[in-house]
């Protein structure tokens, strides 16, 4: 677990008490200060029970509380901490907030920051492999992995890498990254934001929490040119052939940048090309994106529940060819995005969930369409039609929730699925 002295003898509220909530409540318990906590949950409450005060922050008088600390999945634009913690002065922040004013407390280390609307989490596990394979003390956390929070600090000469959503940044102030990453911006998490602009200007925040001799990188070229073009000092990431060193989980145009910038930053935390090479040819993948599940009579299955918008999706389209594409769910915006680009790739497609009705109509008279509305109907059908060389690929282009409580739960029912073919 990570304390700090600089939260000795102050007062927090932590809202929320699922994973990174409990360990918050933790770390601030260890270094001596005083919290207050809630949840909606009278279980997850019961877990503190005579250890903190229980009350929920929104209704409490905030006088003299140094932070309010939330998940990254409260709405800052239309929950009521927000206002409510300004009318005290009292900052709202999150888990990475902390991490990054306990850093002066920790042994010598470097931190990394990646962000992106899509890529980061490939980029972030990728780098923490290379690292880890050269023998380099590391760990990685923020929106992958266990909380940052729960792990214990790193050795002298340690990487902390983080993978860090829009959501995390809006709620961090004083990470002074190593070496920031901005992988690409496309239109996502609207809801949260007061247009696009709003949205690129939250993942730019990492960059301007940078230290004037602190590094940072910009993974797309146009995106490069637009940051250059506003003032912004970076580094463009230059594709080069022969990146992934033929690793297939690092397949497809997305990968190679992915793959190129890991090389960056790890050349930038000084291990040599051979540890490098080395990193990225036994790099194993991340469950749930380009994740290859099984081989059946010939044809590939892959899942890629992680696509939860189109322009996450398209790479994994671009990837493959003669796929059955299993797509739809909760649609993040209208029509098909980035995908428009990659239908060549697509043999046939099954359209599942609230959005399938819409992807149906838009791909009809383009590619052979089934509509299918369940996730198990939709791998029946495919693996039927399917013939040897084919790849039947679940990459939704949509959120899950509107039938399941998250990407990773409707990969792991694909997963099963396509056991039950075998």
């Amino acid at each position: 677990m990570i304390t700090s002295t600089a939260w000795k003898d102050k007062r927090y509220a932590v809202l929320g008490l699922a994973r990174s909530g409990r360990a918050t409540v933790e770390a601030l318990l260890g270094s001596g200060a005083e919290v207050m906590a809630w949840d909606r949950s009278e279980e997850a409450r019961a877990e503190f029970a005579d250890r903190i005060e229980l009350a929920d922050p929104v209704e409490a008088d905030l006088t003299g509380f140094a932070g309010i600390v939330v998940s990254p999945g409260v709405p800052l634009n239309t929950h009521p901490i927000k206002p409510h913690a300004d009318s005290f002065g009292v900052p709202v922040i999150g888990d990475i907030e902390l991490f990054a004013q306990a850093r002066s407390g920790l042994p010598s280390h470097k931190v990394v920051g990646i962000t992106g609307t899509n890529g980061k989490s490939t980029t972030t596990a990728l780098v923490h492999h290379i690292l880890k394979t050269a023998g380099v003390p590391t760990t990685m956390g923020g929106n992958i992995g266990l909380p940052i929070l729960e792990q214990e600090p790193l050795p002298e000469g340690g990487v902390y890498v983080l993978e860090l959503s829009s959501f995390q940044i809006d709620l961090t102030y004083s990470l002074d990254c190593d070496v920031a990453v901005l992988l690409n911006i496309t239109p996502d998490h609207l809801d949260r934001y007061d247009g696009f602009s709003a949205y690129r200007a939250s993942k730019l925040r990492l960059f301007e929490m940078q230290s004037g001799n602190h590094l940072n990188f910009v993974g797309e070229s146009e995106l490069y040119g637009e940051l250059a073009a506003e003032g912004f000092s970076t580094n463009p990431v230059e594709i080069e052939n022969g990146i992934t060193g033929g690793n297939p989980v690092l397949a497809g145009p997305h990968n190679a940048q992915n793959t190129m910038t890991a090389r960056l930053i790890c050349i930038e935390l000084d291990l040599t090309p051979a540890e490098i090479d080395e990193g990225v040819v036994t790099y194993p993948g991340l469950p749930h994106r380009m994740e290859r599940v099984a081989e059946i009579a010939g044809v590939a299955y892959v899942n890629d529940s992680k696509g939860t918008n189109t322009a996450a999706s398209a790479p994994a389209l671009a990837a493959f060819d003669n796929i059955h594409w299993i797509l739809g769910g909760l649609a993040k915006e209208p029509g098909l995005g980035e995908c428009e680009a990659e239908l060549g790739h697509v043999k046939a497609a099954y359209t599942i969930g609230k959005s399938g009705p819409d992807f149906a109509a838009l791909l009809e008279g383009r590619v052979p369409v089934t509509p299918c509305e369940m996730l198990d109907h939709a791998v029946t059908r495919a693996a039927s039609h399917a013939v040897r060389g084919d790849t039947v690929l679940l990459s939704p282009a949509c959120a899950s929730f509107d039938q399941y409580r998250d990407f990773e739960a409707r990969g792991d029912h694909f997963r099963e699925l396509v056991e039950g073919l075998k």
